[in-house]
């Protein structure tokens, strides 16, 4: 998104941390939009039509010579919040020894960030069809969550997240780990782990590994997760993508998505879409197709949905 606005600032006390800020910038950008989402005839969808608005406000500067970015989400969906501000984060740049990000709401753990990674040019296969995203293995985030990553010159990225336990006696704290490798024109490669425990007493260790290769216009990859709980069932994913880029402005995707519940006997959920997207300056149009088998390894909840959108982003 291009920034609408910029300010500068010569003291910017007390809005970032305490301390000494010799240079400070603020920036606004944001985004809208509506969608049309249909086809889902076991689903009451009301009129279809919903609407997405959101202006990202960010104050950056240097603290006792540490870059620093406050970011403010402005959103209309409340629902998490309870007030109309979404993502907040503050990020600190440690310059060579790579960046610290304390996210008070909307962060993602390492392994959740990477939950399918795989090409499309709009949505995952498992999205838009009501519940088929219940056992897509994605890790946990959490508010109040610190992240810290780091970037070496030969390619590969880690990523460390920590969120302290909350709610109950029983419920943990969690770490998880990520690492990518970027290093060779055109291939990514990529590890996530997680352990979860989301829901008192149902803890699991959640994994994900992935490739993808770009050449031309077309990039191809395929993605496996597991996850294995200490009680009840085990699941385990494989994903695969094809995207290729038209031309500069549209884009086109085919994704396949299985989750199997291991030795359950239950057929395995099976998801796939094809999806497109187009961009002309700040306007965007997409669609996306979708139809899921054995939504949530049940042989009796199988449906098929549709979603166009329409962006704008200034």
């Amino acid at each position: 998104m291009n920034n609408i606005k910029k300010i500068g600032l010569t003291a910017l006390a007390g809005s970032l941390v305490a301390g000494s800020v010799s240079a400070a910038e603020m920036s606004v950008s944001g985004s809208a939009g509506m969608s049309y989402t249909g086809g889902d005839e076991k689903k009451t969808q009301g009129q279809g039509w919903t609407m997405g608005d959101s202006l990202t406000f960010s104050a950056s500067g240097d603290v006792n010579d540490i870059g620093v970015t406050l970011t403010y989400e402005l959103d209309g969906d409340d629902a998490d919040t309870g007030s109309e501000f979404d993502n907040q984060s503050i990020a600190f740049d440690l310059g060579d020894a790579g960046t610290l990000t304390f996210h008070g709401h909307g962060g993602s753990s390492a392994l959740g960030a990477k939950d399918d990674v795989m090409p499309t040019a709009n949505e995952e296969p498992w999205d838009i069809v009501t519940g088929a995203e219940a056992h897509v293995i994605g890790g946990a985030g959490g508010n109040n969550m610190f992240a810290y990553s780091y970037a070496h010159e030969s390619g590969v990225t880690g990523t460390v997240t920590y969120v302290n336990a909350a709610d109950a006696v029983t419920d943990v704290s969690s770490t998880s780990y990520g690492i990518e490798y970027t290093g060779m024109e055109g291939l990514t490669v990529g590890y996530a782990q997680q352990d979860v425990e989301v829901t008192t007493n149902t803890k699991g260790d959640e994994s994900t590994m992935y490739a993808k290769y770009a050449i031309g216009g077309f990039t191809v990859g395929i993605q496996m997760s597991e996850n294995d709980m200490e009680t009840g069932n085990d699941y385990e994913s494989t994903g695969i993508g094809v995207s290729y880029q038209v031309n500069d402005d549209l884009a086109i995707s085919y994704g396949n998505h299985e989750i199997e519940e291991v030795s359950s006997g239950n057929p395995d959920q099976e998801a796939a879409a094809l999806s497109f997207s187009y961009t002309m300056g700040s306007l965007g149009i997409v669609g996306t197709v979708h139809d899921v088998d054995n939504i949530d390894n049940s042989s009796t909840n199988s449906r098929e949905a549709y979603s166009l959108g329409l962006s704008f982003n200034f």
